[in-house]
């Protein structure tokens, strides 16, 4: 009996249900500032919409930024820890809420990685001027379980808080939802698709990678054997053989510089490991985040000091990224890569003879004592599925993006959906970028899919008007430092 009160208990609270209190709306956004009149419009309607957002149960506020013509809310929302078993425990899980108007739609964005706390707008968002929840992926500090069951970290769990804050959500932004997120964000916005396909009125997924079989990477070679110019490729090839040529003085320098600001690397097991998995992201790295335009300012490796070969490693792989504390952020990520992800492996064969791990897996980048196994079937379930079932589905991918060597593909089961790649762009690949018709296109269906105006659809342009600080083009959670084993 007594365990039957708590089963109930526990259900009552992680279930994510609002009452009615009135419906409140937001005040346009303005290029200056708005009267006072305006502003104390604005503090009575998004005290409403707060107090509908937190009558949800298991719903808490941390902080409230405002924004000219949106309110943004930094919440806690109580999660199981096991959504099988939703009684055996929850943890706080953090998202945000740009809100803009419960009469406009909605735009449910993840980097797959942490939450940022400064308001941002995806670019489906100001694409369709309509709200915004973010979520961060759980695992990542601090929406991680005490203690952490690391078991409870894969993609359907995740796909399956995504579904409950929807639902919960739901109720208080009532118009048409779209999923959207950017490289990992990009996959997490696919697999939940995959599990709960009823949820979101359409999903735009940037630069997501799709590693179906993990032993088998050629795609990766191919790319780098033929992105840019040859010239471009045998400059960065060459900085990167300098690097390991010239090993020992730079790895000493490396050393000296860890010492200094007390970096480890226990995780990787020795300084030898990690100058190495930095060196070997070097090439990586500049096409992942640069491009042809700034090849000529790489230095000329046969002419270059130790000092310069040693900053320019730096400046496009960057040296703390397996350190233990540069991975210690990124160790929910490793795990999945570990586990159900995959993770690329290059076999860069310039280095041979140089090179005395090759691209390490992503195992080397967990601390030991996390027990872990990969299951090969989860990519080849989500591949088959997003080819047999596709519908309303957009991914944009970067030309020049290694990451889009093996792209999500559509099969005869696609509706409505679609691949695009834009031409020459990187990593921060978007729809802005596509050539002129796929432009339109992809513009014109995600305005379709969010419910506007056939009038707003037919002119295939954003409605909300672009934003310095708000419209930022590349996911800063993705990319918060560098280190490129990473999508």
């Amino acid at each position: 009996m007594r365990k039957s009160l708590r089963w109930l208990l526990s259900l009552s609270v992680l279930i994510g249900t609002v009452g009615s209190t009135g419906v409140a709306t937001a005040v346009e956004p303005e290029s200056g500032s708005t009267s006072f009149a305006d502003s104390q419009s604005a503090d009575t309607q998004a005290a409403d919409i707060k107090d509908r957002i937190l009558a949800i149960p298991g719903m808490s506020l941390i902080e409230e930024k405002p924004y000219a013509g949106y309110r943004f809310f930094v919440l806690e929302y109580e999660q199981p820890v096991d959504h099988h078993r939703p009684w055996a425990g929850t943890f706080k899980q953090r998202i945000s809420i740009l809100h803009k108007d419960t009469d406009r739609p909605t735009v449910f964005r993840t980097s797959g990685y942490g939450l940022s706390t400064t308001p941002s707008r995806s670019e489906p968002t100001r694409i369709v001027d309509g709200n915004q929840v973010s979520m961060e992926y759980r695992f990542f500090t601090p929406s991680r379980p005490q203690p952490a069951d690391w078991s409870k970290l894969d993609i359907w769990q995740a796909a399956s808080d995504q579904h409950r804050i929807f639902t919960a959500l739901k109720a208080v932004y009532g118009k048409k939802w779209l999923s959207t997120g950017a490289s990992k964000g990009g996959m997490t916005a696919t697999y939940y698709e995959r599990f709960y396909p009823k949820d979101m009125d359409g999903v735009v997924a940037y630069v997501a990678p799709n590693d179906v079989v993990e032993r088998e990477d050629s795609a990766y070679d191919r790319f780098f054997e033929n992105v840019g110019t040859k010239e471009c490729r045998d400059r960065l090839n060459a900085m990167q053989r300098e690097a390991l040529v010239r090993r020992e003085p730079l790895q000493k320098k490396f050393e000296d510089w860890a010492k200094t600001e007390g970096y480890t690397f226990n995780t990787l097991g020795s300084t030898d490991k990690a100058y190495e998995a930095v060196v070997l992201d070097f090439v990586w790295g500049f096409w992942q985040y640069h491009g042809e335009d700034v090849c000529d300012q790489v230095p000329a490796a046969a002419t270059a000091s130790d000092d310069t070969v040693y900053e320019t490693i730096d400046a496009y792989a960057g040296w703390s990224a397996y350190t233990d504390q540069g991975l210690e952020y990124y160790t929910p990520y490793y795990y999945q890569a570990a586990t159900e992800l995959g993770s690329p492996s290059i076999r860069q064969p310039h280095l041979d003879g140089l090179s005395r791990y090759g691209y390490q897996p992503a195992r080397n980048f967990v601390p030991r004592e996390i027990p872990m196994k990969f299951k090969p079937w989860v990519m080849r379930d989500v591949d088959d599925w997003v080819r047999k079932n596709a519908n309303r589905m957009l991914f944009v991918y970067g030309a020049h993006d290694p990451w889009g060597a093996e792209p999500f593909r559509l099969g005869k089961g696609a509706r409505d959906s679609y691949v695009y790649y834009a031409p020459g762009a990187n990593h921060g690949a978007n729809v802005a970028g596509l050539v002129e018709a796929e432009k339109a296109k992809a513009t014109a269906r995600i305005l379709a899919w969010a419910g506007v105006d056939a009038p707003a659809v037919q002119a295939a342009q954003p409605l909300a008007r672009f934003d310095a600080r708000l419209d930022r083009p590349v996911d800063e959670e993705a990319t918060r430092e560098h280190g490129l084993r990473r999508p």
